[in-house]
């Protein structure tokens, strides 16, 4: 299944051959690959149109660019804490909201709690069926409030120390 997946992604992004030995690479233990330069930069830079993180989306937040940032989770999750200037729409109501609240054209980049979380996934995976430019922030909530970007919550914003572990902390 992992190999279908792998090659249907690499096909949706034009690469029309794929190493038919790809699963000796777990059985080999080994760092090398039998990809071709050319495969695993059609890999990564597919990654690439796909996915962002806290750092870039806070950037063009910064930068003024206009896309809409969408905490997937559930009500309980976005009172406790979200990132700021994020709006909430739990992934099973975006195919009934999101073509009311937000115009096609606009770019949509989703979140959900963390790595260990496939929210994100499901709803980047609504959003693009519906046609819209839909990018998964990579890390999710966990990683906006790691790296210390704005945090609010039902009452206002939300202070988290920042974590040397996933970034520079400046004194």
């Amino acid at each position: 299944m992992r190999r279908m997946l792998a090659a249907s992604t690499l096909a949706a992004f034009g690469v029309r051959s794929y190493p038919e030995d790809m699963t000796t690479i777990s059985r080999q233990g080994t760092m090398t690959t039998t990809a071709t330069p050319e495969q695993l930069a059609a890999h990564f830079e597919a990654r690439l149109h796909a996915e962002t993180d806290a750092s870039d989306v806070y950037a063009a937040m910064k930068a003024g660019e206009r896309f809409v940032l969408v905490d997937v989770r559930s009500a309980e999750a976005w009172a406790q804490g979200r990132a700021r200037g994020a709006v909430h729409m739990h992934y099973s109501e975006i195919e009934d909201r999101a073509p009311r609240e937000i115009p096609l054209e606009t770019p949509v980049v989703v979140y959900c709690w963390s790595p260990g979380c496939n929210a994100a996934q499901k709803a980047a995976l609504i959003f693009a069926r519906l046609g819209y430019r839909v990018r998964e922030m990579i890390g999710g909530f966990e990683y906006w409030a790691r790296e210390g970007y704005p945090v609010e919550d039902d009452s206002g914003r939300v202070e988290f120390p920042k974590d040397p572990t996933v970034g520079v902390v400046k004194s």
